[in-house]
């Protein structure tokens, strides 16, 4: 049977008013034939203080569709708002500068520049943000202790694990107080130990930060920091599960299981 898509539950009252908003997110990549629908109408919105895992096979959309949240590219169809701005009038010097003041990126790879220290790392993402001097040098230096590396800030990466890289490139991620933290697989390169203290560590930034994290990841070591988990499967969200009130951590047997009724 063909899969129909799946209108995501209502949010639970609790949650503040909406960050990000997609709706209807269409995204053909090619041309010809060879284009492909990568994304075949997708609804997703984002809240504050909630750790939000998008999960699904290779192939299935999630990267596209990460990218398109984050304005790094634009859908073929649909509406995208962010802070209640909507993206489809704005000119690419806007989308970046929107992309700026409310996203911050982790990625799977770290991104790091291996010639810088720490400290220097996070430094660039207040760098392009016009904040120099004492007091960005002091914020860079809090945010790096708050991930737990208050004695590695003059390190370089090739000095430090890769858990201490992945921290690092968090701590750029959040430095400059973003309403959106959008993770690309970040505990794909990291050991059980190391993916686990990452994951604490976006979970804490979304519960006491008041941020929405949103992670793209086929790792089940992350289900257990999960507030929210959506499926994504050929370009549709396929289904949603939710931590149940009241629990500090989702059941993980529940969120593992793959909705039969939509299939």
């Amino acid at each position: 049977m063909t899969k129909k898509k799946t209108e995501a539950p209502a949010a639970p009252e609790k949650n503040q008013e909406t960050v990000l908003a997609a709706t209807g997110i269409v995204k053909e990549l090619g041309r010809g034939a060879g284009t492909v629908m990568a994304l075949k109408g997708v609804d997703l919105r984002l809240v504050p203080g909630e750790l939000t895992l998008l999960m699904g096979p290779s192939g299935s959309g999630k990267t596209t569709l990460l990218s398109i949240l984050g304005c790094i590219m634009s859908p073929t169809e649909g509406e995208l708002s962010i802070a209640g701005t909507n993206t489809a009038k704005l000119s690419p010097d806007e989308l970046a500068v929107l992309r700026r003041d409310h996203i911050g990126f982790i990625f799977q790879s770290y991104n790091l520049f291996p010639t810088l220290s720490a400290l220097e790392n996070v430094r660039i993402a207040l760098d392009v943000r016009g904040q120099k001097g004492y007091e960005a040098a002091r914020r860079c230096e809090e945010v790096l202790r708050e991930v737990g590396l208050g004695q590695r800030l003059r390190n370089f990466p090739g000095n430090l694990s890769g858990g201490e890289q992945q921290r690092v490139a968090v701590a750029r991620a959040i430095v400059s107080s973003p309403l959106i933290v959008l993770a690309d697989e970040p505990t794909a390169a990291l050991d059980g130990e190391n993916g686990n203290a990452v994951m604490e560590l976006l979970a804490r930034i979304a519960h006491e930060q008041d941020r929405s994290v949103l992670a793209v990841t086929h790792d089940p070591r992350t289900l257990p920091f999960a507030d929210r988990v959506v499926r994504i499967e050929d370009g549709l969200i396929v289904g949603e599960e939710r931590r149940p009130e009241g629990l500090d951590a989702p059941e993980i047997t529940d969120l593992t299981k793959r909705r039969k009724a939509h299939a």
